[in-house]
């Protein structure tokens, strides 16, 4: 276990090595988990979409969605965003920031995109994991993108503000934070801000934009994240 924190911790500062000092500093807070493991749960998902794709292979150089399930219960995405060519939608219910980062070359790679943007890190939180650990798994699935694909555009859609975690607003804006922070010393990096439309005028979370579980967006909430969106595409 030793000899695997250590590849991860010289992963991270080979990274942010390659950053201009000022991003280092930005970054500096951001540490690797005290064990990374490789989370398997979401196996049978990445599997289906790789059957999906021998039966049908989407056009590389598009605009890819990736993230658990606000990206995978969007419906109609790809018809929200019929004006972009080659909108994909790649979203696993439940899954995680580390996940994302875990799968990025199964998940991400093989559909060569101009623009991944991704939606995840709640979750993450839900099950534990500190602000930073999840701001570290960002910076690996940055990391992994670049590694094959240098040229894609990375767009990191901000933590939502869901009604029923409202006891994980603390840490839910300081991911955000951290996250924001990252991409702005970063290149070819976007920070798309839902968090801030979903807040009342008093900070709290709009729960007019929630299904009945307070945790998952219904049409207004989607219909808010498309008007959000659309700013940042190509």
């Amino acid at each position: 276990m030793q000899r695997h924190l250590s590849r991860l911790v010289l992963a991270l500062s080979v990274l942010v090595g390659a950053l201009p000092s000022h991003a280092q500093q930005a970054v500096a807070t951001i540490a690797a988990p005290a064990a990374a493991t490789a989370d398997v749960r979401w196996e049978d998902s990445i599997e289906a979409f790789e059957a999906a794709d021998r039966v049908h292979r989407p056009e590389t150089g598009g605009v890819l969605f990736v993230g658990s399930s606000s990206i995978r219960l969007w419906n109609d995405l790809e018809q929200q965003f019929s004006n972009v060519p080659g909108v994909i939608k790649r979203g696993f219910g439940g899954s995680t920031l580390s996940a994302c980062s875990h799968y990025v070359q199964r998940l991400v790679t093989p559909y060569k995109p101009r623009l991944v943007l991704v939606y995840a890190g709640d979750n993450d939180l839900a099950e534990g994991r500190t602000p930073e650990q999840v701001a570290y798994s960002f910076t690996r699935f940055v990391n992994g993108v670049r590694a094959e694909l240098p040229d894609t555009r990375i767009a990191y859609i901000s933590i939502k503000p869901s009604p029923a975690r409202i006891g994980l607003a603390e840490p839910i804006r300081e991911t955000n934070r951290l996250i924001r922070e990252y991409i702005s010393h970063g290149q070819n990096l976007d920070y798309v801000d839902i968090y801030t439309p979903m807040l009342t005028a008093d900070g709290s979370p709009r729960a007019e934009l929630f299904r009945s579980d307070m945790l998952h967006l219904n049409d207004t909430g989607y219909a808010l994240w498309k008007r959000v969106i659309s700013a940042h595409l190509p």
